[in-house]
Order: C-alpha cells, then structure tokens, then sequence
C-alpha cells in the first residue's frame, strides 16, 4: 500500500469512485480510493438507477444534466458498457398546482440547456400504452433521460479512474484520520498509513462515523427505500416480441411513485409517508450488500395509486422487494463541497439521487480541490448550509420529511413544518400575537408575513387536489391554516403589498435576529480585513460600508456589512442562511500569529429593524441620542441608548426607506420591543415580515447570494463597482475583476418592469427572449407595492441590457412584454435612505 498521495477518498460507491475519476481526469494521478468492503457494496448495489434531470435547484440540476451527458460516453472510453437505457422520463401531472411546477420546471430547464417535451394525455398514451391517462391533465418527457446499471457504471469509472493513474484499495478499513501539524493529513487504515494533502469523504451510510474522526457533526442520516420488482408483464414481453421499444421512467407525481421495466415486469418505487430514519448510528463494521426486511403495509396506497393508473402491475406477481438505506439531509438535496473548520477535507455526502449526482458531484468536487473553485454555482449543495443546530434529533425529523416530500410540490413559498420553532428569538411570542406567519432560515424562525387577527383559510379557499400529496399550505399542528402556497399569487398577496405600503407611509418593526454576525479585532485587523475584501474597509470608527468576499476569478462568494466600532474593531453582518458558509471563509484565512481575532456574535446578538418616514420620529422618543442627518447620516453607527438598553445602531436597512437596525443583547431584546411598539403607537407602528422586506429591496434593485450575486457572475456583472475598490493595490480576486473588465463581461445585470401580469409574478430562473431568442435569465421577480409595477431582475447578454430595451419573459410558460428600466425604480436618488 502505497504511503502517500495527493488525494485520499473514502468510499467505493458510485460517487466516491467517480470522484477519484475526476480528479485523475484533471491531471492529479497520485490519488487513491479506499473501500471498506468492495466497490457498491453500500446503497449503490441496490440503487433502481434512475437519472432523473427535474430538479429545481440550480446546482443540483447542472449536476443531473452532466451526469447524463457523461455516462454514455464512458464505453468508449473505458471499454465497459454501463447499462444507460436511454427510454426518456414522463412526468405525469394531476392537478393544476403540479402543472404550474411543471411550467416553471420548464423556464429552469430552458436556461441550463435541458430539453423538455410537454405531453397531452393522449401523447402519454401513445408513449406508454400501458397507462390509463383518466384524471390526467399533461405530463413532460426528459428525452435524454432514462436509467442505468449502478454497478456498471461504478466499474467504468473505476478503470477509467485506474487508466488514469489513481489507485483503488479494497477491502481496507480506515480507522482513524489525523490532521497534522504540517496541515496534511494522515489517514489510518488495518492495512497501513497514508499521508495526504486532502481527504474525501464519500461514505454513504457511514457519512457520520467518518465526521466523528476529525470531530465534524455531517449533516446525513439515510432513510428506508423500498422498491418492488414483479414478475414478467405479458404486454411488456408481447411489446418485446413485436420489436417496440422499452416504454419510459414513469412517475405520478401526485401520488409520489415511480415506475419502469425491468426484465420483462415491473419496478416500482414509492416515496412513502413513514419511512422511517436508519443507521442513525452507523451501520454494523461488517455490513456489506445489506437489505432491510420489507414493509409492505406502508407501500399498499401507493401500490393502489400505481394499479388504477396502471392495470397490468395488479395482474402479476412481486418477485421482489428491495429495502435499502438511501442517505439524506435535511432538504434533501447532497452536501458537496469543503467541510467547515477543517482545511482540505472535503464531503461529497447524503446523495439521495446518487447515481444521478455522482458524475456531476465527482466533476465539480474534483474543479474545487484542483483548481480552487468549482465552475458552477454550488450553493445549493454546499455543506456549510447547515449549522450546529443540525444534529441528529433534528436530522431524523427533517430527513424523513425530505424522504416523503420527494414528489411534493416545491412550491417557492413552501415552509416545511419538521424540526420547526426550533431557534427563537425573545419576540417570537410577541410577533406571533401580532399575527406572524413564520418562515425558516437556518433554523431560525423569522415572520414572513403578517395575519389580520382571526383570519384562517376554509378547505374551499385551499382547492386541494385529490391525491395522496394534497398539501397547498403549513401543516402545523393546532394552528388554523393562513397561507395558501401557489405558483402564482396567493391569498397572503395582498397583506404583504399593505405591509409595504405602510412602511414607506408610516413605520415598521422587523426581527432580523437571523443574520449572522461576528467580531474582527486585533492589531492586524485592518490590513488583513483589507486584503481579503473588495471595499476598503471603514477608516474612521462610526463608518458603515458594503463589502465583498470574491473568488480569485471575481466572483462573489459572500457579501458583509462592515461597521467600525473601534480602532481595529470591525463588526461583520451576512446574511443568515450563509452564517457557517461566510464565517468559514473567513476563520480558514485568518494569519496563525494572532494579530487577528474572530468572534461569534450571532446568538449573541439580536436585531430589529425600524423602518419607515416615521422612524425617527419614534426613535426619538426612547433616546436621547441627536438623530439628524447631520449628526446621524445614512452609513453610519453609534452606540446609543434605547431607554435603559445599550445597543449599536446602524443606519442602514434592506428595504430603502429611513431606519436603522439595532444590534443588541440578545437578552436585552423584548425591553427593545416593548419600547419601541409602545414609541410608536401614535405613528401607527406595525411590524413586518420577511416578503415585504424582499419586495421592497426589489423595488430597490438589491441584490441576493446566491441569485444576483454568485461564482458564475463576476462583481462587475452583478453591477458592483461602486463596492469593488480599483484603489487598493491587492485583495483577494482583484486580478479576476481586472481581467474581466478588460475581456468583456459576459453579463450584465439589469432591472425590467413585466406588463401584462395578472396573477404570476416572475420568481427567479425564468428565461428571457429578445426576438425569440435566449438572452439571458431571471434572478429575482415580484411585485412593487409601492411603485405599483411587476419586476424582475435578470442577468442578459451586455448587448441587451441598455434601458429601454424590449425583451420577453415567460412565466409559468406565458411569455410576457418586459423592459430594461432604470436600476431601482423607487427612490433612485435615496431621497428617503439620507431623510
């Protein structure tokens, strides 16, 4: 056994192997894969082998599409054929929400170069004639899709990965992983020591015993799957004698199953509600091609669901029934990419769709080791998008919640209810008497928007479908229902566009307790600060600026409010879902002669946001602190007195109106409350939620990580200029700004008001035509209350971002008139921000 290598990946499954073959395929042949047992011998020997391309997420759905474009291609390279039946996937749609999904599922696809076919109930017939279409309103067709022989696929990897130089090590049990001081690691197994710059871990079910060794809480537990495989189909074996081809993947989404040849009978595999959680704490040492015993009871209304829709499955036999472990996280999606606080391991974890993932997980894990960066935006798969609140209580809720909700609707306003009301701030209780209806954010409960008091929706006003997946709306228990989830705009529209409006005529209170915040000191705080972030840092203390964190290409990774408090004292402000991402960006580039310090803040602090022409009106009543602009301008902070309570407040917020935001002890949060709504009753003091605060910033053309801001765009694209410095002499993708500057950009980030909009708004990742040609994407959408306008940011070719420039976009597949406007069409002089 070889005693040292450049890379060292744990886990012979399908997405180890193939990214042991990636990194060999970018020019690192000195690395090796360790296997435990023998190559699939975990989830991917039983894996069904489907490679689904829908998905709505942005990463994962680049991932899905390489994947497909690769896995044919290895024959030729490898000499192995890998089982690729190229019999497309149909998704069959019931209800008019699904459609909708669908629709939008279609913008996505049309802007990451999927194809996509839409099907009449008749067209489903002719496709699979084995299917009763009654009840059945369309359905799409992935013709590039299909399913694949997990096994096959792991074997061609492998000799291609071996073609190419790496080493693979079966049967070798790896027992302990060290850092060592020098930063490398050593990885201990029971056949002898290898010393490494990077480690991967890529173990499947064995996700949280391998975290354990190097002190890290991964976020994966699996979940039961079960699948059934009949006996043979007489018309599948009478299609296969008159020469027809293999029918498609079919999946009924509304009943949560899917269904497709296999030898001559049928396979079927239902998402059911139930299955339960397993290998909460690792499976046995000597687990190999394991198999739980079947639950057939929890399967029977899916099966039902699956006989009506298609008669033959009922009129033959099961021959067998699969029961394995499939790895999950919390949303369902996997974790790909650096692991928090520890330099050089990586994860490429809780792949639910692993044989779909493993090409393109494998292809970009390998882009980020080698060449420092991926190449696509993979916030949507990072795996510092969970935090410390994730452990395994919380993993077993929400992870067989993601199992069940696999063919839910994923509406973009869905708030799933597992693992909820789990971190609250002190005003919960007072924000939820005043109506809200809380959101989620890394565990974080925060008021999305606010309920008139006594108001519920009745089953009428829901319109559920008749299907075994129904749910339009929250389920929490013992609470009347209040939000109708919709494509399009649903019933809580109009209550946002009045928490708008009463912001921008009077006053508002929000709770943004969720942002994440940290502390920079020392005597090297300034120069480090400075080097690592895109805008000078503030020089005088009481100064507030926007900074960002780019990747040496000059795409943005992070972006920080900068407040300096004191001398060499900077308080940073993140947002709050990006908490661990940003905050490990920064610990792992902290110097190692302690001249610079990092502190947590975000538990410890909490923030209320007071907006509106009012604000300082009721300011004014609880502090004796001079509020003038003159005394007090926009971008700037002091420490002040609200009543007896000391806080820090900043004069800036998100939604473009005058307020501050008031960062203060966390204890010392409901006395802030309490003083303000009692200040600013005679101002007619409301609170609001996160949707207007994101309408508003539309409004304002403010950006979002990662939609108008991310790796793929570069600082200037996303219109940064004003807070990418060309003073400094060095910082951290300075090079990259330069060199896309003097290049060309690609893109060029515009904001456009939609006509003709009637009940759908854009939302983010809708296309954009110019003479029916594709020009660009969408980033955000929605509707301006207070300039009365649908909008949509977007990212189109430079060529076509000029104001006044006619495009079209569709939404929902209805193409719509949208212009090139100037950027923030309310206020665009800040009138009310400098007030």
């Amino acid at each position: 056994m070889k005693t040292t290598a450049r890379v060292v990946v744990i886990g012979g499954g399908v997405v180890g192997v193939s990214t042991l073959y990636h990194l060999a395929k970018l020019g690192w042949s000195d690395v090796a894969l360790i296997e435990r047992k023998e190559l699939t011998s975990g989830s991917t020997w039983h894996a069904a082998g489907l490679l689904p391309l829908f998905n709505l997420s942005y990463s994962v759905g680049k991932l899905h599409q390489y994947s497909v474009a690769l896995y044919p291609s290895l024959e030729a390279e490898t000499g192995l054929n890998v089982g690729f039946s190229n019999v497309s996937n149909i998704r069959i749609a019931t209800s008019q929400d699904r459609l909708d999904e669908y629709r939008y599922y279609a913008g996505v696809a049309k802007t990451i170069g999927v194809a996509v076919n839409w099907l009449t109930p008749e067209q489903l017939k002719e496709v699979w004639p084995l299917a009763d279409v009654t009840g059945v309103l369309g359905a799409i067709q992935h013709p590039a899709d299909g399913y694949i022989q997990p096994a096959d696929l792991t074997q061609a990897l492998a000799k291609g990965a071996r073609q190419l130089g790496a080493t693979i090590y079966r049967n070798t049990t790896v027992t302990a992983i060290t850092q060592l001081p020098s930063g490398e690691w050593l990885v201990s197994t029971d056949q002898g020591d290898i010393t490494c710059e990077h480690v991967v871990s890529a173990t499947g079910n064995f996700a949280r015993q391998t975290g354990e060794m190097v002190g890290l809480d991964v976020p994966v537990i699996p979940v039961e799957h079960q699948y059934i495989v009949t006996e043979q189909v007489p018309a599948i074996m009478e299609r296969r004698k008159q020469g027809l081809p293999e029918m498609g993947v079919l999946r009924e989404s509304d009943d949560s199953w899917y269904m497709r040849e296999e030898a001559g009978g049928l396979l079927l595999g239902p998402y059911e509600l139930g299955a339960p959680a397993c290998y909460v704490k690792g499976p046995a040492a000597n687990s190999e091609y394991e198999l739980f015993p079947d639950a057939l009871e929890r399967l029977e209304p899916y099966i039902m669901s699956a006989m009506a829709r298609v008669p033959a499955f009922g009129e033959v036999g099961v021959k067998k029934v699969y029961n394995g472990a499939i790895a999950y996280t919390p949303d369902g999606s996997p974790i790909v990419g650096p692991a928090w606080d520890k330099k050089n391991f990586w994860l490429n974890e809780g792949h639910s769709f692993g044989i779909t993932a493993a090409g393109g997980a494998g292809w970009q894990l390998a882009h980020w080791i080698v060449n420092g960066e991926p190449t696509i935006d993979m916030t949507g798969v990072d795996p510092r998008r969970f935090g410390e609140y994730a452990g395994e209580g919380y993993l077993i809720e929400k992870n067989e919640e993601a199992y069940a909700k696999v063919f839910a609707i994923h509406y973009p306003d869905e708030e799933r209810e597992a693992g909820r009301a789990l971190r609250r701030t002190p005003c919960y209780d007072r924000m939820k008497d005043l109506g809200a209806v809380f959101g989620s954010v890394f565990g974080w409960e925060r008021p999305n928007w606010f309920a008139p008091k006594g108001y519920e929706l009745t089953d009428a006003d829901l319109d559920r479908a008749d299907t075994l997946l129904n749910h339009n709306h929250p389920v929490v228990d013992g609470e009347a229902i209040r939000e109708k989830w919709s494509f399009r705009r649903s019933n809580y529209f109009n209550f946002v566009a009045d928490e708008c409006r009463h912001v921008t005529k009077h006053v508002g209170l929000q709770d943004m307790s969720a942002f994440a915040k940290c502390q920079i000191t020392g005597p090297g705080a300034e120069d480090w600060l400075n080097g690592l972030l895109s805008n000078t840092v503030p020089k005088k203390v009481g100064k507030v600026t926007l900074s960002y964190l780019l990747t040496d290409t000059g795409g943005v990774r992070a972006e920080f409010t900068v407040y300096k408090k004191a001398p060499q004292t900077y308080y940073l402000v993140s947002a709050g879902a990006m908490e661990r991402h940003d905050q490990d960006y920064l610990l792992k580039a902290l110097p190692t002669d302690g001249t610079v310090r990092f502190e947590r803040l975000t538990t410890a602090m909490g923030v209320l946001v007071l907006a509106g022409p009012r604000a300082r009106d009721v300011l004014s009543k609880v502090t004796q602190t001079d509020l003038s602009s003159a005394a007090f301008p926009w971008l700037t902070g002091k420490t002040i007195s609200i009543g007896a309570a000391r806080v820090e407040a900043l004069r800036v917020n998100f939604v473009g109106e005058l307020g501050w935001e008031f960062h203060h002890p966390i204890e010392m949060q409901n006395y802030i409350f309490d003083l303000l709504m009692k200040a600013g009753a005679e101002f007619q003091i409301k609170p609001f939620g996160i949707r207007a605060m994101t309408a508003m910033a539309l409004e304002k053309s403010y950006k979002l990580i990662p939609r108008e801001l991310s790796i793929e765009y570069n600082a200037l694209e996303s219109g940064l200029e004003r807070w990418v410095s060309a003073k400094k002499p060095a910082y951290k993708g300075r090079d990259g700004v330069i060199a896309a500057r003097e290049a060309g950009l690609k893109w060029q980030l515009v904001t456009m008001e939609v006509f003709g909009v009637t009940d759908a708004d854009a939302r983010g990742s809708e296309p954009i035509y110019r003479d029916g040609v594709l020009v660009g994407r969408a980033t955000s959408g929605g509707y301006g209350a207070r300039c009365e306008k649908s909008l949509a940011l977007a990212m189109v070719a430079p060529d076509h971002a000029a104001v006044g420039t006619e495009l079209e976009i569709s939404i929902l597949g209805t193409m719509h008139r949208a212009v090139v406007i100037e950027d923030s069409p309310f206020d665009p002089e800040n009138n009310a921000l400098r007030s």
